[in-house]
């Protein structure tokens, strides 16, 4: 390759960023990147700089602002010339999203998806008629109809995450039986069929297990599945929700289990005997009690969640039983930690490995705060 080639290529050579504003000085931006990284964004006299509105795609009608106009915690999506360290760009195009704008479209979102959304386990699809048939409890008639579209937004959360941003463009092919999934859109009158705006599914890993160690300084915990007899090493992140279950509630659980009123739901899938169908629904109810149930008598188990003694890894001992959910995870990246319980050992007594492992499924772990935020840039 000559010299004039490597200088076209270099000229031609661009790179995208997305991320908020960390700090602004003179013409520089640190912007701190969705992928954690920190990255310096040069604003120059030719850089076009526009405001957008959160849900806008079109840049035509973008007006055209001042670096003055820029804020700490703003959305910015950036597009320019790269360094050879990949650790700044000179910008052309940057797209600005206000901070309070974002906030209070994510507020509508989420009260969007609370209101008119479902969220459970996929029972059964099918392609060719376009729906999804949702488990959205632990009875048999509790299941619903979700009708997909071509103006159906499909989303599928990423591998290593649980986070809605981290989602990326997904198909109904996608979608697999015992999947988690959440959608919202148009409900009929006897709430058995929804016709879908939007909907963002994930698979996601149920894991009875014991302690085998743990390590503070890689953030790490080393289980045995008692599923497949197997070790795992998982993450755990700032995001990953670790708590000891109340003795009373794992009880109560593990007597449901020996009874067998949750036993038969348990094998065929359906065998929380708690789950809700959104977890963040009935944020605004009394505290009072702690149960957590909701008017409708169903338990809002976030909520319950949120109640329950937080544990760290220096808490939990070796041959400690867990009940865990978890990201797929990928040969790259390891499975994380979503939800980790301990305290279930009245539970795994009741129930076999592989009917424990069906209990926290139901448990939707998609909405509330991440649902429908995916609109920033």
């Amino acid at each position: 390759m000559g010299q004039a080639d490597a200088s076209q290529q270099a000229a031609t050579k661009k790179a995208r960023a997305v991320g908020a504003v960390k700090a602004i000085s003179g013409s520089s931006i640190t912007l701190q990147t969705d992928a954690g990284s920190e990255m310096t964004v040069t604003v120059q006299p030719t850089t076009r700089l526009v405001r957008m509105e959160p849900g806008q795609t079109d840049l035509k009608s973008a007006p055209t602002i001042q670096l003055s106009d820029v804020q700490v915690g703003d959305r910015l999506l950036v597009a320019g010339t790269p360094s050879d360290d990949g650790k700044s760009l000179a910008a052309t195009t940057a797209v600005v999203m206000k901070k309070s704008a974002v906030a209070e479209k994510q507020q509508q979102d989420r009260e969007a998806w609370q209101k008119n959304g479902v969220g459970g386990v996929v029972k059964a699809i099918d392609a060719a008629a376009g729906t999804i048939t949702l488990s959205t409890g632990t009875l048999a008639s509790n299941l619903i109809t979700i009708h997909v579209s071509k103006d159906t937004i499909i989303r599928r959360y990423a591998p290593n995450s649980v986070k809605f941003d981290d989602a990326k463009p997904g198909t109904l092919d996608q979608i697999k039986v015992g999947d988690q999934l959440r959608a919202r859109g148009a409900k009929s009158e006897d709430g058995k069929d929804l016709t879908a705006a939007e909907i963002v599914s994930g698979t996601f890993r149920s894991i009875p297990a014991t302690v085998i160690s743990t390590d503070a300084a890689s953030n790490s915990i080393t289980v045995t599945d008692l599923v497949t007899k197997r070790p795992v090493t998982l993450k755990v992140g700032s995001d990953s929700q670790m708590h000891q279950l109340p003795a009373m509630f794992a009880q109560r659980i593990a007597l449901r289990l020996k009874g067998g009123a949750a036993g038969a739901g348990a094998e065929s899938g359906q065998g929380n005997p708690t789950a809700p169908a959104h977890p963040q629904a009935g944020a605004g109810a009394p505290s009072g009690g702690g149960s957590g149930q909701r008017a409708g008598g169903t338990p809002d188990f976030q909520q319950m969640l949120n109640r329950m003694p937080s544990v760290s890894l220096s808490d939990l001992q070796k041959g400690s039983a867990l009940m865990i959910v978890a990201t797929e995870g990928t040969a790259d990246a390891p499975s994380e930690v979503i939800i980790l319980l301990s305290g279930v050992e009245p539970i795994l007594t009741a129930a076999s490995p592989r009917q424990a492992s069906t209990i926290l499924s139901p448990w939707n772990l998609s909405a509330g705060a991440n649902a429908g935020t995916g609109d920033a840039p």
